[in-house]
């Protein structure tokens, strides 16, 4: 069933194909082809000069130095760029080559637009209700870098671009640390759109089964509240009801480590340094498109446009109740008195899942001598499998009314800014009532990861106290959309908080410290005078035989204690306002 669609799709893929001059590059060659940079926007700006309902706008630039374009497909009544997310209709967002090699999106998003456009009797309705975005090329730097090689296990195009951008950057590991020129662009566009629904197109790396496409989506119970029950037990059932009908029976990507998938797997967790969950912390349900990489490149375009086709249908119904329950769970979120900040994967709930497979078996390996992992793809089975998708909360905080930044942390600051977060600037000092979290413990890992030493576990104490405001500071109250981003931001619990990205790794380190045969005098002096400090300090010795054989951490447990020293050493600089300013 699945070949042959294929087969007929691009047999005549709309009868727009047919015609030389709208056929894309793809579509030109024998399927094994996929448009490069310079072409793939030449063929936009072609569509743009036709078409009243299309145009392609210059935002702004990436690591490349080229910028972004963003193609805006509407009805005959076409909408100004600024005010798309006022607009009543439904916006869907497309984002294609954030890895280059996988460029499936990037072929069936260029024939989707054209038949967005051309083909009124199929979609001028839909139109009617959806609003189409679509970013062509996202990770232009490394769409300029081609080869033949570096997608080692995946089955075409004969040519293709570079997974790292210009600087190298993992550009779907970098939306909330916001490293790169592309994810500031992408964070303007994205604004600017507030997409209700978002599509990040994929190949997907690991297993080998018989489906052409899987789906890496939002975790419902990350995404909470009403939207997430909804996308799960509503939305998701009639999209891939809509893929099966369409050829294309569609499973969530299978999340295996390496191992063969026949005794289940868990929903992969996207942090929001991915883009659907970046897309998340603004009620926008996300799915990336996974086609599999061992399928025949004409096959996976194929699959990807059917995706394409069927979430339009669906957001044209569905668009309007989608919208309802965003709007709601803005509202409702600052409304809760505590909040998750990150989640672990409950193995005692499993659902099961229609999995088609292929027999899995470990063989003699050729190459090492050792075994290897084999399927066999003329043992096809079809299975239900446990999946494991149900997530519970492992750390959640109270909400505070809002947060103080100190204008000193002016990065941070401005990345809150390009992400649309509503702040007040302090115009004369005033006092108020806070918690500020100090840091007990951090581990972070020992390689580099995406230009970051990622802090891994984090331990913190948290004290109530009155924290000067100064002319300068900022404050972000709680009560706002981007409520939710602001809190992955800022509680350095977060799974992908700035403080987990170096954001405020100078805390970590000390400046001043002490000459032990200076401080021994000092030390005395404050045993002498402090009834309390000289009790706690003879526990510890008589507690630790450690601790009361080491001079130095004798004197240095002192030396914290005392007004020498520095206040900044592991404070953390954010913090959390229990009253906001009158």
């Amino acid at each position: 069933m699945v070949a042959s669609l294929s087969f007929l799709l691009f047999a005549g893929w709309y009868c727009y194909s047919q015609e030389p001059q709208w056929s894309t590059p793809f579509e030109r060659s024998d399927g094994w082809e996929t448009a490069d940079y310079d072409s793939a926007i030449a063929y936009y700006q072609q569509l743009a000069d036709n078409s009243d309902q299309l145009t392609i706008n210059t935002m702004g630039k990436t690591d490349s130095g080229f910028p972004l374009s963003l193609v805006l497909v509407t009805d005959e009544n076409h909408v100004a760029l600024a005010d798309v997310a006022s607009d009543p209709r439904t916006v869907l967002l497309i984002n294609n080559a954030i890895h280059p090699g996988e460029s499936d999106g990037v072929d069936a998003s260029m024939a989707f637009a054209r038949d967005l456009v051309f083909d009124t009797e199929r979609y001028q309705s839909l139109l009617d209700n959806v609003i189409v975005a679509i970013i062509p090329l996202y990770n232009i730097g490394g769409a300029l870098n081609r080869n033949t090689g570096t997608r080692a296990n995946q089955n075409g195009p004969r040519e293709y671009g570079f997974r790292g951008n210009g600087r190298n950057y993992d550009l779907n590991r970098d939306f909330m640390k916001c490293d790169t020129r592309n994810a500031k662009s992408f964070a303007q566009i994205f604004h600017l759109l507030d997409p209700d629904f978002f599509i990040d197109t994929h190949v997907s790396n690991g297993a080998d089964y018989q489906h052409v496409m899987t789906t890496s989506q939002s975790q419902k119970d990350k995404l909470g509240l009403s939207l997430g029950k909804y996308m799960h037990s509503e939305f998701e059932p009639k999209l891939f009801a809509a893929m099966k009908q369409a050829g294309y029976p569609t499973i969530p990507y299978v999340n295996a480590g390496g191992a063969a998938p026949d005794n289940g797997f868990s929903q992969f967790l996207e942090t929001p340094r991915y883009s659907t969950g970046f897309t998340g912390l603004f009620q926008t349900i996300g799915y990336m498109t996974e086609t599999h990489m061992l399928k025949p490149y004409p096959q996976r375009v194929a699959a990807t446009r059917v995706f394409l086709d069927q979430a339009l249908q669906l957001l044209a119904t569905e668009g309007q109740k989608l919208q309802s329950i965003r709007r709601q769970d803005r509202d409702d979120y600052h409304q809760q008195k505590s909040v998750p900040i990150a989640w672990e994967v409950d193995r005692n709930q499993p659902t099961r899942l229609e999995f088609h497979g292929y027999e899995a078996k470990q063989v003699d390996s050729k190459v090492t001598g050792g075994k290897r992992l084999l399927y066999d793809r003329d043992a096809p089975y079809i299975r239900n499998i446990p999946y494991f998708n149900h997530y519970t909360v492992s750390e959640s905080v109270t909400l505070p009314a809002g947060y103080m930044i100190p204008r000193e942390w002016h990065t941070v600051i401005k990345l809150l800014q390009i992400n649309s977060v509503k702040m007040l600037t302090i115009t004369d000092q005033l006092t108020l009532p806070a918690e500020v979290y100090r840091i007990e413990s951090v581990e972070s890992r020992s390689a580099p990861y995406e230009g970051h030493f990622f802090h891994d576990h984090i331990e913190l104490s948290k004290v109530r106290e009155d924290v000067l405001l100064r002319p300068g500071d900022v404050v972000v109250p709680i009560r706002q959309d981007k409520a939710r981003y602001v809190v992955e931001a800022l509680e350095p619990k977060a799974m992908d908080s700035l403080f987990r990205w170096n954001r405020f790794d100078t805390v970590l380190q000390r400046k001043e410290y002490f000459s032990p045969y200076v401080f021994e005098a000092t030390a005395a002096k404050l045993l002498s005078e402090d009834d309390k400090l000289r009790k706690d300090f003879n526990s510890k010795k008589e507690a630790d035989s450690v601790f009361a054989g080491d001079r130095r951490a004798q004197l240095d447990f002192l030396y914290k204690r005392s007004h020498n020293y520095e206040k900044a050493h592991l404070r953390y600089p954010v913090a959390r306002l229990l009253d906001l300013p009158q």
